[in-house]
């Protein structure tokens, strides 16, 4: 046997314990979604509060803690990818299928008011509240209305509630409706796109504190892809196929 063959073998080494904790912190932050910036001064307030009321209660500290966790989870906005192809609306928000219905869109924008498929989607306060846009296009028209408080999952929150109206323009061609409703204990609406602007879908746009509810209104001719009862991912849930780009009519422009 040659002396080669008798080399002891040395075993392969791990990586350098520098690789493993950059992937451990990589891992971490995968699993911990990032904070949207709307929440930074609710959780920087409920740090400063567990810091006074430690000093006088640990007990008091520790609720503190809990309460600012749960705040910067409520704010969570991770990371979505939005399935390929552009003939599709995309769930604006994540949460529950409340309502498939035909209806008006709301009467601020200056479109016609010929009912069209409205999807509505119910937001619990255990669901992340960013909002994000059905699809690619333009932003057509931004408009706020002020309004009641009514519980979220009511029928006629879309009418009474305080909201904020989107028009989005498809690259296709399509106007879509998507509409930020408050809701029992929400009381704060944050919109962050305004008119002009070119956007694409699964982004964050907006973010409603505190329970809520999001509705989209379809295009005549699109095809429903969800059930009343389903949850939704936003940003990936497709909710309906837009009609083919030869079978799309002339989107109206609006009232000035």
């Amino acid at each position: 046997m040659s002396a080669a063959s008798q080399a002891p073998v040395t075993p392969a080494t791990d990586a350098p314990a520098g690789n493993s904790l950059t992937h451990a912190l990589q891992l971490a932050r995968a699993a911990v979604p990032p904070m949207h910036p709307a929440g930074r001064p609710f959780v920087l307030g409920g740090l400063a509060a567990t810091l006074v009321l430690r000093k006088f209660s640990k007990r008091l500290g520790g609720v503190a803690a809990l309460g600012t966790a749960a705040t910067a989870l409520f704010f969570r906005e991770p990371k979505r990818v939005p399935p390929p192809g552009t003939g599709l609306a995309v769930a604006a928000a994540d949460g529950v299928v409340s309502l498939i219905e035909e209806a008006s869109p709301p009467p601020e924008l200056g479109l016609p008011a010929t009912p069209r498929m409205r999807i509505s989607v119910f937001l619990s306060v255990f669901d992340v509240h960013v909002q994000r846009l059905p699809a690619t296009g333009t932003v057509q028209r931004v408009a706020y209305r002020p309004g009641k408080f009514l519980s979220a999952d009511l029928d006629k929150a879309s009418d009474d509630n305080e909201r904020n109206s989107v028009l989005l323009r498809t690259e296709d061609g399509h106007d879509l409706v998507v509409v930020q409703i408050a809701g029992l204990v929400a009381r704060r609406i944050v919109c962050e796109i305004a008119e002009g602007e070119q956007v694409r879908a699964g982004d964050t746009y907006g973010l409603i504190r505190f329970g809520s509810r999001v509705d989209l209104y379809l295009p005549e001719g699109s095809r429903v892809m969800v059930s009343k009862g389903q949850r939704t991912i936003g940003g990936e849930t497709p909710l309906a196929a837009l009609p083919s780009v030869e079978a799309a009519p002339t989107a109206p422009t609006p009232e000035g």
